[in-house]
């Protein structure tokens, strides 16, 4: 993880550039492009200390940065980050408007078919499953599904963000078998992403959760025991990195664990989370 030591970079005091600084009338605009991957480390490390108000006050000084150097690919990027930061903050309407602004930049950018299309589509079809639009989520999710599979040069890592993705979406709908076959393609390609563990932590207690749904919870019971501990057992004794990401991931679960009784491993994964943001 990325960290700037507290010094304040422009963008935490600075207005963007002014439109008046543009090329004259008739000149075709020189692009500018703004620093994408600083801009991810700074947001990483805004995460990292829960600062959701920094995080966007962030992402919309950049995004202005972007549109006055005529940088497409990073209002792209930024926008994406905007949708995600705002399904987080339960800013529907944020997120919603981002969503559409990152299909047309799409559109005019001629992406579709693309990695970086299909990760958009995941990344609007997910803030949609997050606010209830689980149909339109799905039409989103198969766009990538298509994207993705087709290019054999997909990131696992991509792949199984995807599939636990569209799985959730399918256990919303009430489409329990389509959701467990995703999962199980999930586990299976997270073998090969770097720190799988995590994610598949994170599909063991979603199937948990698709068998309380199909079952009924007396019934599932022991299913549901042996999930948990493998997610548990992957949280605690994988050799990921116990960073800001790994902070999130425990304090995503430590819930889901609550609300099945295992308390004490609840309460441990919500302390994990806490030493790691005190550090930081």
């Amino acid at each position: 993880m990325s960290y700037d030591k507290g010094y304040l970079k422009p963008e935490d005091y600075a207005e963007p550039r002014c439109l008046l600084c543009d090329e004259p009338y008739g000149v075709t605009p020189e692009v500018k492009s703004v620093p994408q991957q600083r801009i991810i480390q700074k947001m990483n490390d805004y995460m990292s200390r829960r600062d959701y108000a920094g995080a966007e006050r962030h992402l919309k000084y950049w995004l202005e940065e972007a549109r006055l150097g005529n940088d497409k690919r990073g209002e792209l990027m930024i926008r994406n980050e905007l949708v995600g930061h705002f399904r987080k903050t339960g800013n529907k309407d944020g997120a919603f408007e981002s969503a559409l602004e990152a299909l047309r930049l799409i559109d005019e950018l001629d992406f579709d078919g693309t990695i970086s299309s299909g990760t958009t589509y995941i990344n609007i079809a997910t803030a949609y499953n997050a606010f209830g639009e689980d149909e339109r989520a799905i039409a989103l999710f198969e766009k990538a599904r298509a994207v993705y599979e087709a290019n054999g040069g997909t990131a696992p890592e991509l792949l199984g963000g995807l599939y636990n993705n569209m799985a959730l979406t399918f256990t919303a709908l009430k489409n329990y078998d389509s959701a467990l076959e995703l999962y199980d393609k999930a586990l299976k390609v997270m073998d090969n992403a770097p720190d799988g563990e995590l994610e598949q932590a994170i599909t063991y207690l979603n199937i948990a959760d698709v068998y309380d749904a199909k079952l009924g919870s007396e019934a599932a019971e022991k299913q549901v025991g042996e999930l948990l501990d493998k997610a548990y057992d992957l949280l605690i004794n994988s050799d990921v990195k116990k960073d800001g990401y790994y902070a999130f991931v425990c304090e995503k679960c430590a819930p889901v664990f609550s609300h099945y009784g295992y308390f004490l491993a609840a309460g441990d994964l919500n302390k994990r989370a806490e030493a790691i943001y005190e550090r930081s």
